[in-house]
């Protein structure tokens, strides 16, 4: 940088000197708004001379004396602005990486100006001067600050410069280093990295550089040469037809055999090429590791003349270093041109050895590298990727590795080769050690933004990838996490993702990305297939947040696809709850109740998300605060009365909805505010509808069923009729849905029973289809023990004591011995209505078991004796008397007794009692004892349910009127009941108190009574 000196040669009056330096401030001010580099330093600078301004115009405005000193110290203040406007012109028009690279020098030079000025104010005769202690208390501060002012160079400045320092004494920087520092010269002077902007900007510092008025400075001339030689090495500062072009003539230029190297290139001790050759004090050269190896054993002694050696002076023969870099380059590329033609040889094993060295000549440094790429070895590696030999893959995968480290032009070349990316995905998924190989090219590949475009359609890829994820391999999981998200940017690739069931980029979209990506996120979601624990993990990584703020946005459209996904992720009931509490309930009804869609697929859609909502809040555990669908009685009537005004889809869904609230946490409430809103009426109407819509009416009658089980018989008496009957029974003969069946054969078993309907059942045959529903292996296993337990349910209706042409038409239909088996094989209420309906049978056997007739003298002799029942005491069958001990029910019942269900245990002791009744009890209490179930019902009494214990009680005061009974099982009921008289109401007590006082326990008199 020039300096300019100003020196009075004539005597100058002080104020016009003030004046000049005034407006030379201006002018500098004015100049480093302006600058294109420091900036920060030049305004630190600025802000001085504004201040400095203010002094100079104080004194102006005072008319102070003048005085050598102050001529003195405004002209070094005139000298040094000047040096500062001069600077910060050169800074305003110079090439921005010259200036970078100057910027320490720049920075001394302020420093150094801001110190000088700081003198100069020193200079100042104060004391002499008229003006007041406070102007000069602030010029003395101001004299001090600027003494002490330090200016510096930013952070991302010293970066560069330390290390363009450092890449020029090194030996050892090559294109990558050049490449990064080029692009760390571009972020801070603020030019973009673009290679084209880069070459561009490099060409113009040459051209400053190479300006013969720049050599005044030859240190700064040889510093900027070699700076221009390092950087030269960076991809954008030169085109690749001029690098290959000079490659091509030195290699043209060489001979076909590698030369041997010299003498004086081996190393006297470790008779080697040399590395790195320093010459001694002695004269000789030898490899510095050798000798510095000989000083740390303490041999100082120079290995030739044995002279002793200076141990501090090691000078690094420079020219002896590069004659062997230029031998070993020259090797070097011979063998590169001679390894091509043997890798399309046929013999594997010359293939194999021609990929080693051409791995090593990889691996040495990044320039052979460059060579490699200009001898177009990158297809014929590609094209070894489909070899057989695992090795030669393995060894082609890493070559092709480190060439596209180097630049994203070869990863282009790699992208381009036919079949290149489909044979490196197809080593993806071969063994471990071959698929990280391809895992580190494909992640090496996809950092190139045109490459990424490519990688993602490769069939197959995007799957390998997410399956990688799961690698034991720490690393391998790793590059394919950071692969896939390279691969992001596209929204197709994000889609495959997902449907590989990685859904972290899909869920960024859908919640950050903008509102057209947001509509093909969520659609994705909609429509491909999920597990419910994808479904249940897309929920917890945060997609119902952004899905329902789409579906509270104002656009139809987003709407839609909102209502799809969440459709689709609804139907697990977890994530089904979630959606109630964060909101999802009131936009969903909005849409529902919004008659003026026009989309009716939107409502559809929306009722059966609705009644996913439902059947998530019937698995709610006990203990957890309750979720409600519908809060008050005016949801549950709004909802309700769509089904009079929807079509089928939305009909069958609301239907749905109900049947799931009814068996919810709150079900009860639901099903009394559905009956007292005449629900029962609807559904009748919906079960008689004689029309295709088989699903709305199968819905209809399911959740008819829920209403019936608890309710009032009031109601179904006025709703239901005959042709209801009718069709329930139709639906049981023809319909193959089970569950369907079921609720229908529900309802019947519910109805309340009165002789009206039992009348319309019997004569629209529900008899025969009791029958074929208890005896119909074909059904549905998943439903058909609740077809079996409904249809027992409803038997018991048709066998009451009280109507035996019923019980005959159930006898006579083969029913009984169904019964039997029953007892055995249903479930714990099958078993118990079995043991109602044959309780009811058993108690009209006294009065049609036939007398035996009385045998004459010659029936006597020619004919057997005919057998009686032993309990009846008269010919007994199943079909006409209906006889428990024909239907070989005895020994199930006693079994029933010991069973945990109290209801079972309750029916088949009730069935049991019908054989001690009145005249029978002698013979029916020695039948119990044979059949081993005196000692079940005493267990009886220490049942928890009073009324089992009650009818057991009954049931041993029978037994116990018998002495033989009384002596043989007495003893063990002793000890239940007294505990039943000490612990039970009034009424037990004497029930026990009198089964006491027959085993002589207790008095006739006791109090007990």
């Amino acid at each position: 940088m020039a300096s300019v000196v100003i020196i009075s040669t004539s005597p100058v009056l002080v104020s016009d000197l003030l004046s000049q330096t005034i407006l030379a401030i201006s002018d500098t001010e004015h100049a480093a708004k302006e600058v294109l580099s420091q900036k920060e330093n030049f305004g630190k600078f600025s802000t001085y001379l504004e201040d400095i301004k203010y002094i100079l115009k104080e004194f102006l405005g005072q008319n102070v004396d003048h005085s050598k000193s102050l001529e003195n110290a405004v002209e070094i203040i005139n000298r040094e602005i000047e040096v500062a406007k001069q600077l910060a012109l050169e800074c305003r028009k110079r090439n921005k990486i010259y200036l970078l690279i100057i910027c320490r020098k720049i920075v001394k030079i302020l420093e150094g100006s801001t110190k000088e000025i700081s003198r100069a104010l020193g200079l100042i005769p104060l004391a002499s001067l008229d003006v007041s202690l406070d102007f000069k208390n602030q010029v003395s501060k101001l004299s001090k600050d600027m003494l002490d002012a330090v200016y510096w160079v930013n952070a991302a400045e010293e970066e560069v410069v330390k290390k363009i320092d450092l890449g020029i004494q090194s030996r050892t920087a090559d294109r990558s280093y050049a490449n990064h520092l080029l692009v760390q010269i571009a972020e801070a002077v603020g030019i973009s990295p673009e290679q084209s902007e880069l070459k561009k900007e490099f060409e113009l510092f040459k051209r400053e550089i190479e300006d013969a008025t720049l050599r005044k400075d030859l240190a700064e001339a040889v510093q900027m040469e070699q700076i221009i030689r390092l950087l030269e090495k960076a991809d954008a500062t030169k085109s690749l037809e001029e690098k290959a072009k000079k490659y091509f003539e030195k290699r043209n230029s060489l001979g076909r055999q590698p030369l041997e190297p010299l003498n004086s290139f081996y190393c006297p001790i470790t008779q080697a090429v040399m590395v790195d050759p320093v010459e001694t004090t002695s004269g000789r050269t030898f490899e510095r590791s050798a000798l510095e190896k000989c000083f740390a054993e303490g041999n100082n002694l120079c290995p030739l003349t044995m002279i002793p050696l200076n141990t501090s002076v090691l000078r690094p023969n420079k020219t002896l270093r590069e004659s062997i870099e230029e031998w070993k380059q020259r090797n070097t590329i011979i063998s590169i041109a001679s390894i091509k033609p043997k890798l399309q040889s046929s013999e594997e094993k010359e293939m194999l050895q021609s990929l080693c060295e051409l791995k090593d000549i990889c691996t040495e440094r990044e320039l052979h590298r460059e060579w490699i790429t200009m001898e177009d070895y990158i297809p014929v590696l590609a094209g070894l990727l489909s070899a057989k030999n695992r090795e030669i893959r393995k060894h082609a995968l890493f070559i092709l590795f480190m060439l596209a480290k180097d630049s994203d032009d070869n990863k282009e070349r790699i992208a381009k080769v036919d079949n290149a990316l489909e044979s490196i995905v197809h080593s993806l998924a071969r063994q471990i050690d071959e698929g990280k190989l391809a895992l580190q090219l494909l992640l090496e590949l996809s950092r190139s933004n045109v490459v990424q475009d490519s990688i993602g359609t490769v069939h197959g890829c995007i799957l390998l990838l997410v399956t990688m994820l799961s690698s034991v391999d720490i690393q391998a999981a790793k590059d394919a996490q950071e692969l896939l998200e390279n691969l992001s940017f596209l929204d197709q690739n994000v889609i495959q993702m997902a449907k590989a069931n990685h859904f972290k980029p899909l869920l960024w979209l859908l919640s950050s990305g903008p509102e057209n990506v947001r509509m093909v996120m969520a659609e994705t979601l909609s429509e491909i297939e999920l597990t419910d624990h994808y479904k249940l993990s897309i929920i917890k990584d945060g997609a119902l947040r952004p899905l329902l703020q789409m579906l509270s946005h104002g656009d139809l459209e987003m709407k839609k696809v909102a209502v799809k996904a969440l459709l689709q992720l609804s139907n697990l009931p977890q994530n089904g709850l979630q959606m109630i509490k964060e909101g999802a309930v009131e936009p969903l009804f909005e849409l529902l109740y919004r008659h003026s869609l026009s989309s009716p697929t939107l409502r559809e859609q929306v009722a059966a998300t609705i009644m996913h909502l439902a059947v998530s809040t019937t698995l709610q555990e006990a203990d957890q605060e309750q979720v409600l669908l519908l809060e008050s009685e005016e949801d549950i009537f709004k909802l309700f009365s769509l089904i009079s005004l929807t079509g089928p889809d939305i009909q069958r869904s609301i239907l749905q909805t109900f049947h799931a609230l009814c068996h919810s946490p709150n079900g009860f409430d639901i099903r009394m505010k559905l009956r007292q809103l005449s629900a029962v009426q609807v559904l009748v109407q919906l079960c008689e509808v004689d029309n295709d819509n088989h699903t709305v009416r199968a819905n209809a009658v399911k959740l008819f069923h829920c209403l019936i089980e608890d309710g009032d018989e009031s109601t179904f008496l006025e709703h239901v009729g005959q042709r209801c009957i009718t069709t329930l029974l139709r639906i049981i003969n023809t319909r193959n849905d089970v569950e369907e069946i079921a609720a229908a054969m529900g309802i019947i078993s519910k109805l309340p029973k009165d002789t009206q309907f039992n009348q319309w059942l019997v004569d629209a045959g529900a008899v025969q289809t009791i029958f074929e529903c208890l005896t119909d292996g074909n059904k549905d296993a998943l439903h058909k023990w609740q077809v079996i337990e409904n249809a027992v349910g409803a038997l018991c209706r048709f066998t009451v004591s009280t109507n035996q042409e019923w019980q005959k038409r159930v006898a006579e239909a083969g029913i009984i011995p169904v019964l039997v088996q029953l007892l055995v094989s249903g479930t714990a209420l099958t078993k118990q209505n079995a043991a109602i309906s044959l309780k009811q049978f058993s108690q009209s056997s006294i009065s049609l078991s036939k007398p035996m007739k009385k045998r004459g003298i010659f029936q006597c002799c020619l004919a057997a004796p005919e057998t009686g029942c032993p309990v009846h005491l008269g010919i007994c069958t199943v079909e006409s008397s209906f006889c428990i001990l024909e239907a070989n029910a005895l020994e199930p019942l006693v079994r029933m007794l010991g069973e945990p269900d109290l209801g079972s245990c309750e029916a088949s002791l009730d069935a049991l009692l019908t054989l001690i009744e009145d005249e029978r009890l002698q013979s029916g209490s020695k039948v119990l004892a044979e059949a081993n179930a005196i000692v079940p019902i005493i267990k009886l009494l220490s049942s928890p349910s009073e009324i089992l214990q009650e009818k057991t009680l009954i049931a041993l005061e029978r037994i116990f009127r018998l002495v033989e009974f009384k002596q043989k099982y007495g003893t063990s009921a002793q000890m239940p009941l007294v505990d039943i008289a000490q612990r039970k109401n009034s009424h037990m007590k004497s029930l026990a108190a009198k089964v006491l006082a027959q085993l002589n326990v207790l008095g006739q008199q006791s109090s007990f009574f």
